[in-house]
Order: structure tokens, then sequence, then C-alpha cells
């Protein structure tokens, strides 16, 4: 398994489908699992279960939204959302892709460190990763043999989500706490190799399909 991680607009999505390209024309079978915690198809469907069960306390819009902050004020919902969140990557992190990977490779768009950032700056009370069900987590999800963290200077990344028009980008200073943690993971896990994105993109590719041939 190989996983990608990184700020917005690094280039995740387009370094995954190159990869993806060189590895099919080697012979290679690949599938591409886009994660994100909270946004799992499992939990997408718990949500849709729980809106009509609680239709005045689950948010309906993705983002930052107005409804969606008052809605996490309160410490039932946040725990609820955030314990079948876990529940579902424990279940296609540690169950569906170790099945898939029996047969294929698989290449994660976002992986556990994305959603462990997204919870810390999202949810800083809960201090998730200290959690029961976080540890379950980490202990038997699918371990990637590779694991690029891609990052920009956070002005590039504001620039390219406004070309990409992003409808909730995040602001200079969260970019900011994003990039300290993603050069933090890359610099204290030997299996995560940081690729600078400011690079030309062929350069980054052929970096990566280098260190994934080797």
């Amino acid at each position: 398994m190989i996983a990608f991680s990184g700020l917005d607009g690094a280039g995740k999505s387009t370094q995954i489908e190159l990869l993806n390209d060189h590895l099919t024309k080697s012979g290679r079978e690949v599938t591409i699992f886009w994660s994100r915690g909270g946004y799992t198809p499992g939990i997408e469907w718990m949500k849709t279960v729980l809106r009509k069960l609680k239709p005045s306390e689950i948010p309906k819009e993705r983002g930052h939204t107005e409804q969606r902050e008052r809605a996490f004020e309160d410490t039932k919902v946040r725990k609820v959302w955030l314990n079948l969140a876990l529940l579902d990557l424990i279940w296609y992190y540690g169950v569906v892709l170790r099945f898939i990977s029996l047969f294929k490779l698989v290449i994660c768009d976002r992986y556990l460190i994305d959603t462990q950032i997204d919870f810390e700056l999202n949810f800083p009370q809960e201090k998730v990763s200290q959690w029961w069900l976080w540890k379950i987590l980490v202990t038997v999800a699918l371990k990637p043999k590779h694991h690029f963290i891609l990052t920009i200077p956070v002005a590039e990344s504001q620039r390219r989500s406004l070309l990409k028009e992003e409808p909730f980008p995040d602001s200079p200073e969260v970019l900011e706490l994003r990039l300290n943690r993603y050069l933090a993971f890359s610099s204290n896990n030997k299996f995560a190799q940081h690729i600078d994105c400011m690079q030309p993109l062929e350069k980054v590719a052929d970096r990566i399909k280098s260190i994934v041939s080797a």
C-alpha cells in the first residue's frame, strides 16, 4: 500500500494519477482509495440515517458552515460524530483495504496523519489521538510501504485553492499549523518521504516513481 498526504493544492491527486498510470502500464493492478475521517462511505450512510432521526442536531452541509459549527458545540453530537468516524476508518483501513491489498496495490489519497491533523485542529478539546478507538485504528490499519508527504508553502496553497475555487479553504493560520504537523510527521517517521512540490511536476513524479520502483 502507498499513501499520499499533504497540504491542499500540493498535487496529491495529480501525482496519484501519474503513479497509477505508470504502475498500470507496468502490469500492476491498482485501486485508488480516497479517505478523510468523517467522510468515508460508511459514515456518510450513517450520517444520512442520523439526520433522519435527529434532523436538528446533525448538520447537512460540509465545511465550516454556521449550522455545522453550532451543531458541534454540543459535546454529545461531537463525540457521536467522531466515534462513528473512527469506527468507519477501523473498518476501511483495518479490514477493507487489507482484503483489497491481497489482490491489488492500494494507493491511498490521504491517510491516518491527515485525519489526525483534521481532528486536532477542528476538535482540540477532544484529544482524539488519546481515545482507545484511535489507538485501535492505528494498531489495525494497513501500514504503507511508502508514505509520501507532499507540501508547498502556505501562500502557494492559498493561490491554488483560489484557482480551483475550493469552497471551504483553510485560513493561512490553519494552513501553517497543518504544514508544520506534516513536516514534523515526515521528520519523525522512517516510512514517510517528504516531497517539495514547488519542483516541476515531472521531477516530482520521477522521484516518486524511483522510490516506488526501488
